[in-house]
């Protein structure tokens, strides 16, 4: 393995970027198929094990608290220590936690488990967004490149649930962990054998202290806006986690503003392009995990679908997300990533305002209109604000930046399932009751994400297009 001293250098001959856009989609594809197919297998996992309501929370919840807090510290390692070094290693950890989760006798050995591939995801994907950064230097390649990377999502979405469905009612819960290890083996092979080394020591170091304060703040606030329902919003344990939250990151900017080398260098804000992405970023996910969790509920509990069928009516909102993905990284590069990213962000407002208004007579055919303007618009903008970020910052800084835009992603998704679930309990809505009792706090909770979505579009239109004139004119 090269040295990790290489200093951000692709290795042209050697390279075949094919192959190393192939492997990183891989990456994508592993983590995201994990989180879609492993919610449809709560119930039977909780029948198999003997686990409560809050166990079978913590299965699912303890992924996303460990993947949040540790994205940043990803990042960082990706480029001391070498990008496909951290990818490969993040690769290799997620199948193994994968596995143990297939092969758990218990609650404990699972929760475990799913923190390892937590651990692993927080490796993996900022090393693979800041190795197509290195691999294609070319302003526009890059903003493809990345686009057909984040499509990944897309094709996640359209074979998660449907997959999820069936392994659940023909091979049973534990299938639904042992499907993405050969995913995993097959990504390992390949960046190992086409993936040249890349990283830029010079100048860094582990910022331990910024380090220690990053998890504490992120830890601190996932965890307060998992628990933030079940504890209760005003209850100690809720304000004591949002307390040492926000007290984390006042201590971790001030640390940040005086150190050398520091983990998240204060001065890439100053970049209004790097600010706009990040807020589209947590924007974009702010409303969407909220949708993601609430629909598939209404299409079970309200149109009487089977978890198969939810999945499969699901399908073409993730197919045309796909296909858009392919195309939005060429539109970015002929009209300006600000374009296709507002009306992207626009875009998924308005599905989520659409779907804001279904009743329990609502037509199949409406549902299905608001699902693909909302998968058109997560085409738009998914690869394009990927590709403002890593190209908003130095090339030394693209663990960095990709660290920074999955934390934001994470933290909407994290904030939209808490206020959005905060806001559907409040007008009565209830998962777990009848139809009557969903459908009352569906539609203020969609309405709220939805509205959410339109400021990330204002923030696309102001922010991103406000750089680009500016660089234009400069």
């Amino acid at each position: 393995m090269p040295s990790a001293d290489t200093i951000d250098t692709i290795d042209t001959p050697r390279t075949q970027p094919g192959l190393v856009l192939f492997a990183m989609c891989l990456g994508v594809l592993v983590a995201q198929i994990d989180t879609s197919v492993v919610n449809l297998g709560g119930h039977a996992i909780g029948a198999a094990l003997g686990l409560g309501v809050s166990a079978l929370q913590w299965v699912l919840d303890v992924y996303n608290l460990v993947y949040a807090t540790l994205l940043l510290t990803g990042g960082l390692l990706g480029d001391l220590f070498g990008r496909r070094r951290i990818f490969v290693i993040g690769v290799a950890m997620f199948a193994a936690g994968s596995l143990a989760c297939g092969l758990a006798p218990d609650g404990t050995v699972l929760i475990a488990a799913r923190a390892i591939t937590g651990l692993g995801a927080a490796l993996l994907l900022p090393a693979s967004l800041s190795i197509l950064a290195a691999t294609y230097p070319d302003a526009g390649e890059r903003a493809h490149a990345i686009g057909i990377w984040a499509s990944s999502n897309g094709l996640a979405f359209a074979i998660g649930p449907t997959l999820g469905g069936i392994l659940v009612t023909t091979a049973g819960w534990r299938s639904l962990f042992f499907v993405v290890v050969p995913v995993a083996a097959l990504a390992l092979v390949l960046a190992v054998r086409s993936v040249p080394e890349s990283a830029d020591p010079e100048g860094r170091r582990l910022d331990l202290p910024g380090q220690g304060l990053a998890m504490l703040a992120l830890g601190a606030l996932t965890l307060a806006a998992i628990e933030g329902n079940r504890w209760g919003w005003t209850s100690a344990a809720t304000l004591a986690g949002l307390a040492v939250g926000l007290v984390a990151i006042a201590l971790f900017l001030a640390v940040e503003s005086r150190t050398a080398g520091a983990l998240v260098p204060l001065d890439l804000f100053r970049s209004p392009a790097l600010s706009g992405s990040l807020i589209v970023a947590l924007a974009m996910t702010f409303g969407m995990y909220a949708m993601l969790f609430l629909i598939p509920v209404y299409l079970q509990t309200v149109r009487g679908a089977t978890p198969i069928e939810a999945g499969l009516e699901l399908l073409p909102m993730s197919v045309i997300f796909f296909v858009v993905s392919q195309f939005s990284g060429r539109l970015a590069t002929r009209l300006g990533p600000w374009a296709p990213m507002t009306a992207g962000m626009a875009l998924i407002g308005a599905g989520l305002l659409l779907l804001a208004w279904i009743s329990a007579g609502t037509g199949l055919l409406y549902i299905e209109v608001a699902l693909l303007v909302t998968g058109v618009g997560l085409g738009l903008n998914t690869g394009p604000v990927m590709a403002v970020t890593v190209s908003s910052v130095p090339q030394k800084r693209s663990g960095t930046a990709s660290g920074l835009v999955n934390t934001a992603r994470m933290v909407g998704a994290t904030l939209g399932v808490a206020i959005l679930g905060a806001v559907f309990a409040a007008h009565g809505g209830d998962v777990n009751a009848p139809a009557d009792r969903l459908i009352a706090g569906l539609g203020p909770a969609l309405l709220v994400g939805g509205l959410g979505e339109c400021l990330g579009a204002v923030a696309a239109l102001i922010l991103i297009r406000g750089d680009a004139l500016e660089r234009k004119a400069g």
